[in-house]
């Protein structure tokens, strides 16, 4: 191998690739990962030193979207970069107005898997948000279609708060128990995975005897259906930065839909413990910003800040964050001739989280982005 021929950078120090796998040192060549020495550096080598992680993921990311709905492309090449500065080089999209389909094409920009559109049912929804079905039998044919369309994932609205009752109004699920069925059953049909948006206790025995794949929220979650999620492999994203509105969102309803706001109160109050009975009956947590709408992206440390601030330990958040994530998502292990993709870092994240906030270099896909943090 000629100079010229060499890796074009090394990472040295303490490189974490999985929960029983270090390496000292790792080189990048051609933007792929290599495990063995070269028998020559690159001509302009860098050589990164400090605690290495993959590339972290954010499995709950909005690109697309904002307060008010869809954005422009512009916009949304900014919550990418966002996201990317942040560490974050892998987002499942969870669901977002905009065909984002174009990342694909951006190296420059994180691996991206697609959920489609949101799909939700009239004034069941954020408005703008997502796809609002005339129908609940129109469910099935629509997943088809957002399967088609995105990248292995789609997303369902589960529960929102059904106004029609007027001061009765709370949480109620959008969807009758055979079309989800049904529903899900077309997903996996098209080699999709379903997730779901859910706050309510009372929309989670439904979406388990459906078989979905992935519960976002799961405020509601029960110690039975925790048992059941842990026993089935549905794994839960806890949006810790999202529950923590919902104080404010009752606020809002308060005097108009009284019964709502107690509820958002109430799984507002218990957050941390949910998050902490979530992880001892084993379910598998995932860990999303809910970026996008009211949550600005690039905010993944937080969110892990959050999950410790709960109870879960730090070393245990990095790894969901990071290679048990992309593991979760297909991306698998980074071997030798992975794309190179991981964030360097002062010190251990795992000792503590905060460090989080600070890498001090990205490699992404081989190439190294300037970080200010």
């Amino acid at each position: 191998m000629s100079a010229l021929e060499g890796p074009t950078a090394a990472i040295r120090g303490r490189i974490l690739l999985g929960d029983d796998r270090e390496a000292e040192e790792i080189w990048v060549r051609g933007g792929r990962v290599s495990l063995t020495r070269p028998s020559a550096q690159g001509t302009n080598m860098r050589v990164l030193e400090g605690w290495a992680v993959p590339g972290l993921v954010d499995v709950h990311c909005h690109i697309g979207l904002a307060g008010d709905g869809v954005v422009s492309l512009g916009e949304a090449e900014k919550q990418a970069v966002a996201d990317r500065d942040a560490g974050v080089l892998l987002v499942r999209d969870a669901g977002s107005p905009l065909d984002t389909a174009w990342v694909h094409e951006r190296a420059d920009l994180p691996h991206l898997l697609r959920a489609g559109t949101h799909l939700a049912l009239p004034k069941r929804y954020l408005r703008g948000y997502g796809l609002e079905l005339e129908s609940p039998d129109q469910l099935p044919q629509a997943v088809r279609t957002e399967a088609r369309r995105g990248d292995g994932w789609v997303k369902l609205v589960g529960d929102w708060i059904d106004r029609s009752l007027g001061a009765d109004g709370d949480l109620r699920p959008l969807w009758p128990q055979d079309m989800l069925v049904e529903a899900v059953a077309v997903a996996h049909a098209e080699a999709a995975r379903v997730t779901v948006h859910s706050f309510a206790a009372e929309t989670i025995d439904g979406l388990l005897a459906a078989g979905v794949d992935c519960i976002e929220h799961g405020t509601g979650m029960t110690a039975e259906h925790m048992a059941v999620a842990a026993e089935r492999g549905v794994a839960v994203t806890p949006t810790l930065l999202q529950v923590g509105q919902f104080e404010n969102i009752a606020a809002q309803a308060d005097g108009k839909y009284p019964r709502y706001a107690e509820r958002m109160r109430a799984m507002y109050a218990n957050r941390y413990q949910q998050v902490r009975d979530l992880h001892e009956s084993g379910v598998q947590l995932l860990v999303g910003t809910d970026a996008g709408g009211t949550i600005s992206h690039g905010r993944i440390a937080d969110e892990c800040a959050e999950l410790v601030a709960a109870g879960i330990p730090a070393a245990e958040v990095v790894a969901m964050a990071s290679w048990r994530a992309r593991d979760y998502l297909g991306f698998g292990a980074v071997v030798e001739g992975s794309s190179a993709d991981l964030v360097v870092y002062p010190a251990d994240p795992r000792e503590n989280i905060e460090v989080l906030r600070y890498p001090t270099a990205v490699v992404l896909r081989g190439v190294i982005y300037p970080t200010a943090r």
